[in-house]
């Protein structure tokens, strides 16, 4: 539903229910989603995942940073979680978005921040996925990508079905760990497909040619069933080995598909979101997949604290109830 998608981006955009959602924490219904606001609290969550037999790639919550001084400060939570993952022994690897760490600030001192992360991450023997956001960052993610992977053996980056570049992308990074995702951005029709269909064929297109051009490690990152089955009846088809990839999916997101997904025997890696920078994180999720909502709003409104009357819990229902009645 394109209009009830549109919601939900333009609510993850809203500067004051942005704010209002970090003076709640995790306490309305954000924590079946998001791993954890601590370092301590999301390495607990990592272990119990990996004990599921799944791998795990984190996020720094929070994007679009403006001053220098909180590029500097995200950019130090990301490399304690990073030293923290190594200190624990768990199996998880880093996802980076460059608008945190000051992309729209200034690109060197981006590419400097960028290159302190994955060299504290290849001590680790840890990767690095380098987030693709929207598209007015894309020419300068690709060019910190590309001069990355020129330096550094860990690291790789995310296309987005959506966008008309990709293809080439995926022959350009044949040889690169990369992870195909849908895209959550709202993007003119200039650059982007627009409708769903357009969107799930073109990701598998992107998804099948990256496992059967270079040596590129190739990470399958959706919930959609269909897509995964006939992604793996292409796998079997062409004997691609199952080491060659693995299915990505968002933490609290499809726990059943993620668990039978182990259990026919293959790779799955969990993303998971940490830091009280939720608020924009969830509405784009809601914006993939809309009947979340319902599962979120019971969330909210069986909370003993929404009781209250709190005013952020007021706000961030009030932005889901209005999602709510452009669904119907």
């Amino acid at each position: 539903m394109p209009l009830l998608r549109d919601v939900f981006i333009a609510l993850s955009q809203n500067d004051a229910l942005n704010e209002a959602s970090k003076k709640v924490g995790l306490k309305f219904g954000a924590s079946k989603v998001v791993a954890g606001i601590t370092v301590e609290d999301t390495i607990e969550r990592i272990k119990d995942i990996n004990a599921q037999g799944m791998s795990v790639s984190f996020d720094n919550l929070g994007e679009f940073v403006t001053e220098r001084s909180d590029a500097l400060k995200e950019k130090d939570l990301i490399l304690e979680m990073i030293q923290a993952i190594g200190d624990n022994g768990v199996d998880a690897s880093a996802s980076i978005k460059l608008t945190q760490i000051g992309l729209h600030i200034d690109y060197d001192f981006c590419l400097l921040n960028i290159r302190e992360i994955v060299e504290a991450a290849k001590a680790q023997d840890m990767f690095v996925n380098i987030d693709m956001e929207n598209h007015d960052s894309y020419d300068d993610t690709i060019r910190i990508v590309d001069t990355l992977i020129e330096e550094f053996d860990n690291v790789g980056t995310v296309l987005q079905s959506y966008l008309f570049t990709a293809k080439d992308d995926v022959y350009k990074y044949k040889d690169n760990r990369i992870r195909f995702v849908k895209g959550a951005y709202k993007e003119s029709p200039q650059v982007a497909l627009q409708e769903k269909a357009d969107i799930d064929k073109a990701l598998e297109l992107l998804i099948r040619l990256h496992l059967t051009n270079g040596s590129g490690f190739t990470s399958i990152a959706t919930h959609d069933h269909n897509i995964i089955e006939n992604i793996i009846e292409f796998i079997k088809e062409n004997d691609i080995p199952n080491d060659q990839f693995e299915f990505q999916m968002l933490f609290g997101f499809r726990k059943d598909l993620q668990r039978e997904l182990v259990d026919r025997g293959y790779n799955v890696c969990v993303y998971i979101p940490f830091g009280s920078d939720w608020y924009a994180y969830f509405m784009r999720r809601l914006a993939e997949r809309p009947q979340n909502i319902n599962l979120v709003v019971k969330s909210i409104t069986k909370n003993p604290m929404f009781k209250t009357g709190a005013a952020a819990a007021g706000m961030i229902v009030a932005g889901l109830a209005l999602a709510k009645v452009f669904k119907k």
